[in-house]
C-alpha cells in the first residue's frame, strides 16, 4: 500500500484551521463600546464604573504600558440569530468574545481584563485562549459589562534577554501599546467545537506513534473519512456525521499497562516577577474567576491552587468571588494545596522563615477553610534545601512535589516518585512530574511525553499532569478538560483522569511503598546567580528574619515579666510581608526593576517598625537610666551577656595596628594577621596552633571581577565559562590608618571598593567591612580566600545546621555544583584544623581545590559579592552597597555557628534601670540553638521556644525557663501538641532534651 500519511496529515493540519476552527462560531455580531483610562495605578469598580466614558471602536489604539483601561461594552443577541420560538437554535451559545489585542508573545505576558457585571461583581478573566464569556448575556440576551483591562507590557516572553525599560513605570514610556481587535458577541457551535475536539486529540495521538503502528494508520484513515464526512460549506450541519467516523476510534481503550496521569488542574501564577505584586492580585482574581466559571461547565472538573497568600488577596480585594471560591471548596472541587505562605524560595531564607512559610501558610488554610494541606507544592523554585523535608514534616506535610530540577544543564535525576531524606534523616515522598512542565496544554505530545518519561516504570505506574495557562493566562480552558474526557482510555495514549494531589499521592503511596532514596539537598544545576543577584533585595531579607527575631525575643520577654500587651498582629502582618518578598523570583533577584524596588521600601518600613517594637520591648523591661546594658539576642553569650539576656556592657576594643616592614600586622594573642602594601592578608596565624590559613603565595581578601555574560537567562545563571575571565583587583588606590581599622581603597572600572580590616581583642574572626560603589554591567564581583587546608569537601550552613558539599569535580554531579548557597557561614577543615567564613547578606559562593606549592592541595573559598546583570532589570545592584565578612581561622562548627550569628545579630547597647536581663530560656549545650521564642500563635499567651541540633551530632541539653511555668510540652510547628519524642524529662521550670543530629525541637510552655 502506498504511504500517504506525511499528505494526510497536512490536509488534516489545514482542516482543522480552516474548517473546524473557523467555524466554531457561526457568527458574530459588534457591540458599542465605550472607554475610560484610569490616570494612574487602578482603581476601584466603584471609582471606575461613576467614570465619565467616551465613545470608543475596534481598531483603535489604547493603554500606556501598566495603565488600566476600562470599556464598557453593551449591546444584545441579534433576533435575527434566534428560531421562531425565540430560542437560539440548537447546539448552540451565545457568548462575549473580546481581544484585546493579543501579540504573538506567551500567554500571561501581555494585556488581560477582567469582566465585571454593572453592579460591581467580577464575572470572568479575559487572556489569550480565555477570552470567551457566556456570563456577560442575561436571559433575554442582553449584554452590559465593564471590562477592566491592563496594559501590561510584553517583557521579554519571548526570552530573548535583551534589556528593556518596561520594567519600570518611570522608563516604559507613555504611547498606547495595545490596539482592540474584537469585542462581539458570537453564536458558539457546540457540535463543530466537539469535532474539533475530537481531531484535535485522534491527530495529536498519531503524531506521537510509531510511523509503522497500525494504530497510526487506522486514525489517520479515520480523519481523512471524517473529513470526507464533512460538508466544507456546512460545516455545521455535517459535523454530527464527523464525529459518528470518529466515534469508534475514540471508544478504543487504552491498553492494560498504560500509565495513569492524574491530571490536575492548575494556574502557576508568579507572586512577581515581569509584573509587580500589585498586578499578581489581579491575575490570581481573573484567573480563579475563570475557574469557577469552567467548574460550572464541567462537573468532573477540579482545580488546586497554592499559596495562602494569593487567597489572602482575592479576600481582601474581591469578597464576592472570595464567597463563591469557599463554596467550591467546601465541596472539594477548589483545592488549597502547598501549605505556604507563597510559593517561597528554599535556598535563602532562614531556618525560621521557611518554618513561618508553613506557620502561615497553613494556619490560613486551616482558619479559612478547614483544610490541614498535606502537601508541599513548589513546581518552579530554583533549587531545594536539604532542610526542607524535616521543616514539611515538623508543619504535618506528607508529600512534596516540584518539577524545576527538570531544568538541570548537566543531569537527569534518575527518580521521579521517591523518598526525599533530609540533613536530618527525615524522609518525604517526593514526585517530579514526568511531563516535565508545570502548565500542560494536555497535548497528545505532553501526555506521550509524560509515559515514555517516567523513570520509575516496573515499580510505578502513575503520575500527576498539573495543566492549565498560568501567570495570568486564564488558568485551565474548555479545550483541556475536553481533551481530558477525550483522554481518559485511548489506545496508545496513557489513560488521563481528573484528580486531586491527593488522590494522586494516596495512590502513588500505595502502589509504590518502598521507593528509592535521594539524600540531601535537590541542587537545581540551573539559575546559580539567583543567590546574588539584586544584592539590596536579599540584604533586606536577610536583616528583617534576624529583626524579627529580636523583636519577637524581647516583645515575649516584655509580655512575660512586665504584662506588656505582646504586638501579635503587628508582627504577623510584618511577618507575611517578609515571608511574600521570599517569593521565589523576588528574594532571588529574577523580577523586574519595579518588584525590586517595591521590595527594597516595603524592607525599610519593615526595619523602622521592628526596631520601634524592640526598643518600646526593651524600654518595658529595663525602663531607662544610668545603667550601659549589653542587649543579646544571639543564642550564644558574648560581650559579657548572656545568650537571650542582657548584662552591664564590655564590648570589645579593636586591636591597634602595628606598623610591619611590608604593611601592618594584627594581633591579638589568638591571632595574627599580616596585610601587605596591597591591602592583602598575607598572613594569618591560629597563634595556639600556630596554622597558618593563608595558602602558600596566596592572600586573603582578594576581590576579583569576571566577565558575566550568561548564554540565558541573565540574572538568574552564573555559567561555568565566567571563570574564563578573572582580573584580580590587587592594586590600592590608597591605604591608611584610621584609629583601629586598616582603610583600603580599589577602583576599577567606573567602580570604587573600599575594605575596612579590623581584628577586635578577644576574637578569632578577622573583619572586613566593604563598601562597594557598583556601576559595572555583565560583571561579577567575587571575595577570594585561598586557604591552606587540604579537604574533600566543604560545611555550608542551611537552614537549622549545614550541609558537607564535595568541592572535587570526580562526577559530573559534583562538577555541576560550582556555585553553592551558605547562609551565614562556610567551613573548610582538616580533622584539626579549620577556617570559617562568616557574613552577613551573602548567598552566593563557590569552593575549589587547586595544587599546593610544595605538594598537597588548598581550598579557595570565594563570596560572590555582586552582580549587573542586563535581563530584566537593567540597573540591577547599580549605586552602593554595605557588605561584612569575617575570616575565623582555627575554628571548629561551633565556633562557625557562633560567628555566624555574631555578624548578622550585633550586640546592641541601651540606658537602663536595671542591670541585667535575664533570659526566659537557657540552654546548657552550646550546640542547642535557640532559634526563636514568641508568644504561641492561637493568642493563649503561651511560650514558643524552637531550638536546633546545629552540630550535626547527638546531643542531649536542658533547657531551663526563666519564669513561673504550668507545664511544658513537646509540638510540631503550628504549635500542636505531639508525642515527646525528644523531651526525656520535664516539669515546670526544665526539660531535659535528647537530639538527633540537626534535629529541630519546639516546645510550647503556658504560664502560670
Amino acid at each position: 500500500m502506498h504511504d500517504r500519511s506525511a499528505l494526510a496529515q497536512l490536509r488534516i493540519d489545514r482542516f482543522l484551521r480552516e474548517r473546524l476552527t473557523a467555524n466554531i462560531h457561526r457568527t458574530t455580531a459588534p457591540l458599542d463600546i465605550e472607554l475610560w483610562e484610569a490616570p494612574g495605578e487602578p482603581v476601584s469598580f466603584a471609582e471606575a464604573s461613576a467614570a465619565d466614558f467616551a465613545p470608543f471602536a475596534v481598531g483603535r489604539a489604547w493603554g500606556r504600558p501598566w495603565g488600566t483601561t476600562w470599556l464598557r461594552v453593551r449591546g444584545h443577541v441579534p433576533s435575527s440569530w434566534r428560531d421562531t420560538d425565540g430560542s437560539l437554535p440548537a447546539g448552540t451559545r451565545a457568548e462575549l468574545l473580546v481581544d484585546l489585542g493579543f501579540t504573538s508573545g506567551q500567554v500571561g505576558f501581555q494585556s488581560e481584563a477582567m469582566v465585571w457585571t454593572t453592579d460591581g461583581r467580577p464575572l470572568r478573566g479575559i487572556a489569550p485562549f480565555n477570552n470567551a464569556v457566556t456570563e456577560a448575556i442575561d436571559a433575554d440576551g442582553r449584554i452590559d459589562v465593564f471590562i477592566e483591562a491592563a496594559s501590561n507590557p510584553d517583557v521579554g516572553s519571548l526570552f530573548t534577554f535583551e534589556p528593556t525599560p518596561l520594567g519600570d513605570p518611570a522608563t516604559a514610556g507613555t504611547d498606547h501599546i495595545y490596539r482592540l481587535r474584537q469585542v462581539d458577541v458570537a453564536l458558539r457551535d457546540l457540535e463543530v467545537a466537539a469535532l474539533r475536539a475530537d481531531t484535535v486529540a485522534l491527530h495529536g495521538l498519531a503524531q506521537q506513534l510509531d510511523a509503522a503502528s497500525p494504530r497510526r494508520a487506522e486514525i489517520l484513515a479515520g480523519l481523512e473519512a471524517m473529513i470526507d464526512a464533512v460538508d466544507p460549506d456546512d460545516v455545521s450541519g455535517t459535523a454530527a456525521a464527523g464525529r459518528a467516523v470518529l466515534a469508534p476510534l475514540l471508544a478504543r481503550p487504552a491498553h492494560a499497562s498504560a500509565h495513569t496521569l492524574h491530571a490536575v488542574a492548575h494556574a502557576h501564577i508568579d507572586s512577581a516577577w515581569l509584573w509587580p505584586v500589585r498586578e499578581t492580585a489581579r491575575k490570581v482574581a481573573r484567573t480563579f474567576s475563570n475557574v469557577l466559571s469552567l467548574m460550572d461547565e464541567d462537573p468532573d472538573y477540579v482545580f488546586a491552587s497554592s499559596s495562602a497568600q494569593q487567597f489572602a488577596w482575592v479576600k481582601q480585594y474581591y469578597p464576592d468571588l472570595y464567597a463563591r471560591i469557599v463554596e467550591r471548596v467546601r465541596e472539594g472541587r477548589f483545592i488549597p494545596v502547598g501549605s505556604m505562605w507563597v510559593e517561597s524560595d528554599t535556598n535563602m531564607p532562614g531556618g525560621e522563615a521557611l518554618a513561618r512559610q508553613f506557620v502561615a501558610g497553613k494556619g490560613f488554610f486551616q482558619r479559612e477553610f478547614g483544610i490541614d494541606t498535606p502537601e508541599v507544592w513548589l513546581p518552579d523554585s530554583f533549587g531545594y534545601t536539604g532542610a526542607l523535608p524535616q521543616i514539611a514534616k515538623a508543619a504535618g506535610a506528607r508529600w512534596f512535589l516540584t518539577q524545576k530540577i527538570s531544568w538541570n544543564e548537566t543531569n537527569r535525576m534518575p527518580h521521579h516518585t521517591f523518598q526525599w531524606e533530609g540533613i536530618d534523616g527525615t524522609r518525604l515522598f517526593t514526585h517530579f512530574p514526568p511531563v516535565d512542565k508545570y502548565n500542560s496544554d494536555v497535548s497528545s505530545a505532553d501526555l506521550a511525553h509524560a509515559e515514555r518519561n517516567y523513570a520509575d516504570k516496573g515499580r510505578g505506574t502513575v503520575s500527576l499532569l498539573p495543566y492549565g495557562f498560568g501567570d495570568g493566562g486564564g488558568g485551565p480552558t474548555r479545550e483541556m478538560t475536553a481533551a481530558i474526557a477525550r483522554a481518559a482510555s485511548l489506545e496508545g495514549s496513557p489513560r488521563t483522569v481528573h484528580s486531586t494531589p491527593e488522590r494522586f499521592f494516596t495512590t502513588a503511596e500505595a502502589e509504590y511503598p518502598a521507593p528509592e532514596v535521594w539524600a540531601g539537598e535537590l541542587y537545581l544545576e540551573f539559575h546559580r546567580g539567583t543567590y546574588t543577584s539584586q544584592l539590596p533585595t536579599k540584604q533586606g531579607n536577610r536583616r528583617s528574619e534576624h529583626l524579627l527575631r529580636e523583636a519577637e525575643l524581647w516583645a515575649t520577654t516584655a509580655a512575660v515579666r512586665v504584662g506588656t500587651p505582646y504586638p501579635a498582629q503587628r508582627l504577623a502582618r510584618i511577618w507575611q510581608t517578609v515571608l511574600l518578598q521570599q517569593f521565589h523570583d523576588i528574594l532571588p533577584g529574577s523580577s523586574i526593576a519595579w518588584v525590586h524596588r517595591d521590595a527594597e521600601r516595603n524592607y525599610a518600613a519593615v526595619a523602622r517598625e521592628l526596631e520601634e517594637i524592640i526598643a518600646d520591648s526593651l524600654a518595658a523591661i529595663a525602663g531607662t537610666g544610668p545603667h550601659l546594658l549589653a542587649v543579646n539576642a544571639a543564642p550564644h553569650e558574648r560581650s559579657g551577656a548572656p545568650a537571650l539576656g542582657a548584662a552591664a556592657a564590655a564590648l570589645p576594643a579593636s586591636v591597634t595596628p602595628r606598623v610591619d616592614e611590608d604593611g601592618w600586622v594584627l594581633d591579638n594573642g589568638i591571632v595574627r594577621a599580616r596585610i601587605d602594601g596591597r591591602g592583602l592578608v598575607t598572613s594569618l596565624v591560629d597563634l595556639a596552633s600556630g596554622r597558618e590559613a593563608v595558602a602558600p603565595g596566596g592572600a586573603l581578601g582578594l576581590p576579583q571581577l569576571h566577565r558575566d555574560t550568561p548564554t540565558q537567562w541573565d540574572a538568574w545563571d552564573i555559567d561555568a565559562h565566567y571563570r574564563h575571565h578573572v582580573t584580580d583587583l590587587d592594586g590600592a588606590a590608597s591605604i591608611a590608618v584610621e584609629a583601629d581599622v586598616i582603610v583600603v581603597t580599589r577602583t576599577f572600572g567606573a567602580s570604587q571598593l573600599v575594605e575596612r580590616i579590623r581584628l577586635d581583642e578577644g576574637s578569632r574572626v578577622l573583619s572586613f567591612d566593604l563598601d562597594i560603589d557598583w556601576h559595572e554591567q555583565q560583571k561579577l564581583l567575587k571575595f577570594a580566600f585561598p586557604l591552606d587546608v587540604h579537604t574533600h569537601t566543604a560545611a555550608s550552613e542551611i537552614q537549622f545546621g549545614h550541609i558537607e558539599r564535595p568541592i572535587h569535580t570526580n562526577t559530573s554531579w559534583d562538577a555541576a555544583r560550582f556555585e553553592t548557597v551558605a547562609h551565614r557561614w562556610v567551613r573548610v577543615a582538616e580533622p584539626d584544623f579549620g577556617v570559617a567564613i562568616v557574613n552577613d547578606s551573602t548567598y552566593g559562593h563557590d569552593i575549589t581545590r587547586q595544587a599546593r606549592d610544595g605538594g598537597g592541595t588548598v581550598t579557595t573559598a570565594r563570596l560572590s559579592l555582586v552582580r549587573g546583570a542586563l535581563f530584566p532589570d537593567p540597573t540591577q545592584d547599580q549605586g552602593r552597597h554595605h557588605l561584612h565578612v569575617g575570616v575565623a581561622v582555627g575554628a571548629d562548627v561551633q565556633t562557625a555557628v557562633r560567628e555566624g550569628y555574631r555578624a548578622n545579630l550585633p550586640v546592641r547597647t541601651i540606658e537602663a534601670d536595671v542591670t541585667e536581663i535575664a533570659p526566659l530560656v537557657s540552654v546548657d549545650h552550646e550546640g542547642v540553638v535557640v532559634e526563636a521564642v514568641k508568644l504561641a500563635e492561637d493568642g493563649s499567651g503561651d511560650v514558643v521556644v524552637r531550638l536546633y541540633e546545629a552540630l550535626g551530632r547527638r546531643a542531649a541539653a536542658r533547657v531551663s525557663l526563666g519564669f513561673d511555668a504550668a507545664k511544658l510540652t513537646q509540638t510540631d510547628l503550628l504549635e500542636r501538641e505531639i508525642e515527646p519524642t525528644s523531651i526525656t524529662a520535664a516539669d515546670a521550670t526544665h526539660a531535659d532534651l535528647a537530639l538527633r543530629p540537626f534535629e529541630i525541637v519546639t516546645l510550647r510552655v503556658p504560664r502560670a
